[in-house]
């Protein structure tokens, strides 16, 4: 009997997973986008892109499409969406999984925060010149450090109040080489991250490791329970167990 499998994606892990499931025989895959990623390449398969209108409206699309198996594959700090993940998929009955890469272990040059407003609020004690790589979604946190430089890295271009300095547009992954050049040409005193794990922007605290600069490293937030896996490979795992 088919079975129809949505993975709510935007990550590496989730187009990975995508492809390979959908060579599973009886097993539809849907991938679902925020659409906050303009020119976002897309995973093979059937794809939505926008929200579902909070967890009432996953509820619904989960009914209404005959979902029988959800894998949560977003971002590690895109908390909203696999809290609504949990709630819908326990209230509609049908097996959830997390699919999330590890984090960061910490390095001695490391200072954890708890959010980016506490990241922002130690900054003018730390350094003036700030490599900012957290995205375009949360620049607003650090917009009235006016004392501060900030070179903030994204993939598109920012909308709405940013702190004072200059957007570098880029894809990664990077090199350790392409990230000490930065840091250099820019002369960056220190870096600002959320520990999203990974290997596409890692290469970032080797340099910073290298160069011997203090990282404020923002903690992931936390997330519902549930089963949890940390790779593709171990997700097409759970999908044959709960596929049968």
């Amino acid at each position: 009997m088919k079975k129809r499998l949505l993975i709510l994606g935007g990550t590496t892990e989730a187009k990975e997973l995508a492809e390979r499931a959908a060579k599973i025989p009886n097993l539809e895959v849907i991938s679902s986008l925020a659409g906050r990623t303009q020119n976002a390449v897309n995973p093979i398969g059937l794809v939505r892109v926008g929200g579902f209108g909070g967890e009432a409206g996953l509820v619904t699309y989960l009914q209404e499409n005959s979902i029988d198996l959800l894998i949560d594959a977003t971002h590690p700090f895109a908390a909203q969406i696999s809290w609504n993940a949990a709630i819908a998929a326990d209230q509609v009955a049908i097996p959830r999984l997390m699919l999330s890469r590890p984090a960061w272990e910490p390095e001695p040059n490391w200072i954890e925060v708890e959010s980016n407003e506490l990241a922002a609020e130690i900054l003018p004690d730390l350094a003036q010149r700030i490599f900012l790589t957290i995205g375009r979604q949360e620049l607003a946190a650090f917009a009235h450090l006016k004392q501060l430089w900030f070179l903030m890295r994204m993939i598109d271009p920012p909308t709405g109040v940013i702190p004072p300095g200059e957007v570098l547009l880029a894809r990664g992954p990077f090199t350790v080489e392409q990230e000490r050049s930065w840091i250099q040409t820019y002369q960056i005193q220190a870096i600002v991250s959320k520990n999203s794990g990974g290997e596409a922007t890692v290469a970032k605290l080797s340099a910073a490791q290298e160069l011997d600069l203090p990282i404020v490293m923002v903690n992931r937030p936390a997330m519902p329970m549930g089963t949890k896996v940390a790779d593709v490979d171990q997700a097409l795992l759970w999908i044959a167990r709960s596929h049968g």
